[in-house]
C-alpha cells in the first residue's frame, strides 16, 4: 500500500482547556497508483490529514505509513510531491528554473532533459523562459504540477490546487491531471470542496463529517481511468449518479440504489 492511516487523531491545543479535535479515529488506505479525493465541509480536517501524511504536522494518536515508512522518512527520501492551492512559484526564476528547483536542490543528473520532458508533458515548452507574472493562473498551476512531478514521485499530495481557477480552466486542468497521473502511475490524494471535481478525478471519494473529522463514507467511482475520463464523461448519466451519491453521503444519508457505487 502507498499510504496506510490507522486510528489517527489530531488535537490542536488551545487556551486553557479549549482544545480543538480536528480528526478522530481515521482509518484509510491508498493503493499504488490509486486516485483518492477527500471531500467534506470546511474545517472537517481534510487538509490536516494531508499535512499529517506529508509530515508537515504530527498526529496526536494512531499511526501513518507512506510506502511502509514513517511520513518523516518518506519526506526525507523524496517519495512524494506536493501541490497546494497557490502555485508557490518563485517570481525571480523562469518557468524552467522553477520546475528544475527540486532537481537542482538534490543534485539530480540530467536536469535539462527532465525539465524539457516535464514542460512538454504539461504543454508549456514554448513558455520555458517566461516568468510567473507573465503566465495565467492555469499556466502557473501547470508549472507547479510539473515541479511536483519532477523527481518522479509515486505519490502526489494535492490540497485544492485548482480552487482559485475559473471553471473552464479548472475543468481543463482536471483532465490534464487525470492524464498525468495515469501516465506516471503515481497515486494521488486530492483535497477538494467540489463534488463534480472529486467524482471526475477519483477512483474513490472519501466523504468526511464535520469537525471532529471522521470518515463518513468511502465511495468507489468506477468510471474508468486515464483516457477513459474525457470531457464527455461529465455529460454521462453514470457521472451524475456518482455526483448524487457523494452529495447524499455529504448530507448524512447512505447512498442507495446507485449502480456501480460501493460504500465501505
Amino acid at each position: 500500500m502507498t499510504v496506510v492511516v490507522e486510528g489517527v487523531s489530531k488535537v490542536f491545543p488551545g487556551k486553557g482547556s479549549d482544545e480543538v479535535t480536528a480528526l478522530s479515529d481515521i482509518d484509510l488506505t491508498v493503493g499504488d497508483g490509486e486516485f483518492v479525493s477527500l471531500i467534506g465541509p470546511s474545517g472537517c480536517g481534510k487538509s490536516t490529514l494531508l499535512r499529517l501524511i506529508a509530515d508537515l504536522d504530527s498526529p496526536t494518536g494512531g499511526t501513518l505509513t507512506v510506502f511502509d515508512k514513517t511520513p518523516r522518512q518518506a519526506r526525507l527520501d523524496q517519495d512524494y510531491g506536493i501541490a497546494f492551492q497557490q502555485a508557490g512559484l518563485l517570481p525571480w526564476r523562469s518557468v524552467r528554473a522553477n520546475v528544475e528547483l527540486p532537481l537542482q536542490l538534490h543534485k539530480v543528473a540530467g536536469r535539462k532533459e527532465r525539465v524539457n520532458e516535464l514542460l512538454e508533458m504539461v504543454g508549456l515548452s514554448d513558455f520555458a523562459d517566461r516568468y510567473p507574472d507573465e503566465l495565467s493562473g492555469g499556466m502557473q498551476q501547470r508549472v507547479a504540477i510539473a515541479r511536483a512531478f519532477a523527481e518522479k514521485p509515486k505519490l502526489l499530495l494535492m490540497d485544492e490546487p485548482f480552487g482559485a481557477l475559473d471553471e473552464m480552466t479548472r475543468e481543463r486542468m482536471q483532465g490534464e491531471l487525470v492524464r498525468l497521473a495515469s501516465e506516471s502511475g503515481a497515486a494521488v490524494i486530492f483535497v477538494t470542496h467540489s463534488i463534480p471535481e472529486a467524482v471526475f478525478l477519483s477512483d474513490r471519494v472519501v466523504v468526511m463529517s464535520p469537525r471532529p473529522g471522521r470518515i463518513r463514507e468511502i465511495l468507489s467511482v468506477d468510471l474508468g481511468r486515464g483516457v477513459d475520463r474525457g470531457e464527455g464523461l461529465r455529460e454521462d448519466t453514470s457521472f451524475f449518479e456518482r455526483v448524487s451519491a457523494v452529495r447524499e453521503a455529504l448530507h448524512g444519508g447512505a447512498p442507495t440504489g446507485v449502480r456501480g457505487v460501493e460504500t465501505r
